[in-house]
């Protein structure tokens, strides 16, 4: 699967200034940081997870922090440089520094948006049960995040009926089957 995949990369056409933007979106709980981190480990790629800038107060709205400090400047061939919103203190906490990479994997709900979209080199959906995608959740975040995982997956349902994003991938991946192929969307 994942070779499959980093060659869709390879093959890919920069849209970020000189970097191939390659998003990892899906719903909470699906899969997404799993294949994205063995994507950029198997192509050499940087790893950016939305997890940095949204939180479980902006779970949407936090975008255009992405776009100032990240995607604007590696635009330009410049370096990114942000802040990493911390989901334990509720915080901004340290800088961090992207330089422009030859490959970008931006891993996260909602990485995918139709405001990226002419941007994107690759676009990768990871699908997985709804059922699957909360006993993740609540065994990553505890069981009295409850409420918080049925906001959140309320929300997810609402953004990705409006955005379209899954029928925008190139590729569809089962966030359940390790060995599944995945397969061109379009």
């Amino acid at each position: 699967m994942i070779e499959e995949i980093v060659a869709k990369v390879a093959d890919a056409v920069p849209r970020l200034g000189s970097t191939r933007l390659v998003a990892v979106d899906g719903p909470g709980g699906a899969g997404k940081s799993t294949l994205a981190e063995q994507l950029a480990a198997t192509c050499g790629a940087t790893l950016l997870h939305t997890d940095d800038f949204a939180s479980w107060d902006n779970q949407f709205d936090w975008w255009p922090r992405l776009e100032e400090q990240v995607l604007e400047p590696l635009s330009r061939g410049q370096s990114g440089r942000y802040q990493r919103y911390d989901w334990t203190t509720r915080a901004l906490r340290e800088w961090h520094e992207i330089a422009p990479p030859a490959v970008l994997i931006l891993e996260g709900v909602s990485s995918a948006r139709a405001s990226v979209r002419d941007r994107l080199s690759l676009s990768i959906w990871v699908e997985t049960q709804r059922h699957v995608r909360l006993e993740r959740g609540l065994n990553r975040d505890g069981h009295d995040a409850l409420p918080m995982w049925q906001r959140w997956m309320a929300a997810e349902d609402v953004h990705f009926a409006s955005d379209r994003t899954r029928s925008h991938a190139d590729v569809i991946v089962n966030g359940c089957a390790g060995n599944e192929a995945p397969h061109d969307h379009q």
